[in-house]
């Protein structure tokens, strides 16, 4: 099993940044094949922004491309995402993942919020 715990998430203006931190419990992050980040806004569909795998390869939406960057401390077992340049569009529910070849894993998430 693997829990996820978000933090980071906050009010900020537009133009502002924000970093996000999940912390994983369970096995080493190195191990999983892939881990990312989601986001929600309220009344859409769950899309899935930025993620790494156990090689360090990343992948960005269009929307996020430029402006957020995935990271991961393996010493911490923590994955991050440095938001940059925020905008109102922006604003939703951030949450990580874990996929895993034992199963898929969604942490709750943290509530991000841009004023114009």
């Amino acid at each position: 099993q693997v829990q996820l715990v978000e933090s980071g998430g906050g009010l900020v203006q537009a133009g502002g940044s924000l970093r996000l931190s999940c912390a994983a419990s369970g096995r080493s992050i190195d191990s999983y094949i892939r881990m990312g980040w989601y986001r929600q806004a309220d009344g859409k569909q769950r899309d899935l922004i930025a993620s790494i795998t156990t090689a360090g390869v990343t992948n960005y939406a269009g929307s996020v491309k430029g402006r957020f960057t995935i990271s991961r401390d393996n010493t911490k077992n923590t994955l991050y995402l440095q938001m940059n340049s925020l905008k109102p569009e922006d604003t939703a529910t951030y949450g990580c993942y874990v996929l895993a070849n034992f199963g898929n894993f969604w942490g709750q998430g943290t509530q991000v919020t841009v004023s114009s």
